[in-house]
């Protein structure tokens, strides 16, 4: 199988894919919230090379992403009622033009305190609030796929009965607020299911049919309406992340997503999980965010963070060439002084420290 390789697209670097190899022109500065997390250190990884100052923000002054930063501030916990009055204070000190978010539970807060953001200059990527409501509701996204004509795993309310339809066995999973796999299970018998039901909230869990096979998470980017790229990677999970992702090339799957993005139409970069069941996509999850797979997706050329703000911030549009490769991902050690963190904890900020992450 060949690469994409779009009109224009440049050959990627050999340090970072996907630079542009256009004049170096200064992005600004760009926020990135949850830096404690893998979504928002993915972003802080594919920007690490990128003419932009980068400051990270995270509840923790445990967060890594903090000392890999070009400034790093310790917030509020984003369901706290100061948080985005922090972020925008932030944003005026450091003269901020982007704000990525990397923490699932604050899209729908912060994509409600969009305008706040850019009345003061910054512009959030962020979809818009019902993309946002309806990526997080797990019967909705069904709904949503059906009702565009597209194939989705049969979901159905817990809270109405017990879904005998679906025949064993099948998932139960949280209808909202779900997040790396926590609290979704496989249920496989009456006892297995009568066991489940006595541990989870009835009311705001969905079940939703086995599709079994292959899983496979992709990304893309999207602005008014047209998906400029899809990036298809089978993967292996560990604890509800990507464990080892492998770059493949999928002229089924990536028609199917680009015809999805286009239909939902989120603002710059979505993740779409599925699997796949008699040739079929089926998409099972939409996150309209950078990915806990964004790094991966950079390393094999798909930058959808630098994209993003070459696009919204030069005009120009996205660029890359994929390459079909392996990922297997590894720990790597940071080490930090204790008078730095006892600093960040006492004065609420950290300042550059030549790191990368």
């Amino acid at each position: 199988m060949g690469m994409h390789s779009p009109a224009g697209a440049a050959a990627p670097s050999p340090t970072l894919p996907n630079t542009l190899h256009e004049p170096a022109v200064h992005l600004g500065t760009v926020l990135v919230t949850g830096v404690g997390g893998i979504v928002g250190q993915g972003v802080l990884k594919s920007l690490a090379d990128a003419p932009c100052r980068l400051i990270g923000a995270d509840a923790s002054e445990w967060a890594a992403g903090l000392y890999a930063s070009t400034r790093g501030y310790l917030v509020p916990p984003a369901k706290d009622p100061a948080y985005v009055d922090r972020l925008l204070a932030i944003c005026a000190s450091e003269r901020v033009g982007f704000l990525f978010p990397g923490l699932d539970m604050e899209l729908p807060i912060l994509a409600r305190a969009a305008d706040r953001f850019r009345e003061a200059g910054v512009v959030p990527i962020l979809s818009s609030p019902d993309i946002v409501d309806l990526a997080d509701d797990k019967l909705e996204t069904a709904r949503f796929l059906a009702s565009h004509g597209f194939p989705a795993p049969r979901t159905r309310e817990l809270a109405g009965g017990i879904p005998w339809e679906l025949g064993f066995p099948f998932v139960l999973k949280p209808r909202k607020g779900g997040s790396r796999s926590c609290g979704v299970f496989t249920v496989a018998s009456e006892e297995d299911l009568r066991f489940r039901l006595e541990h989870i909230d009835v009311a705001n869990y969905v079940a939703q049919e086995h599709l079994g096979g292959d899983e496979f998470t992709c990304g893309t980017i999207t602005f008014d309406g047209r998906c400029h790229g899809v990036i298809v990677m089978k993967r292996t999970l560990r604890d509800g992340d990507t464990h080892k992702a492998f770059v493949v090339r999928d002229a089924v799957i990536e028609s199917h997503v680009r015809a999805v993005a286009e239909a939902l139409n989120p603002l710059g970069p979505c993740n779409f999980q599925l699997r796949m069941r008699g040739g079929t996509p089926y998409i099972f999850d939409i996150n309209p965010r950078t990915s806990g797979t964004t790094y991966c997706r950079t390393l094999a050329g798909f930058n959808e963070p630098l994209m993003t703000l070459n696009y919204l911030g030069r005009g120009l549009a996205p660029s890359f060439e994929i390459r079909p490769i392996s990922i297997f991902r590894y720990w790597k050690e940071m080490v930090v002084e204790h008078p730095q963190v006892d600093d960040a904890r006492r004065t609420g900020m950290v300042r550059d420290s030549g790191r990368r992450l």
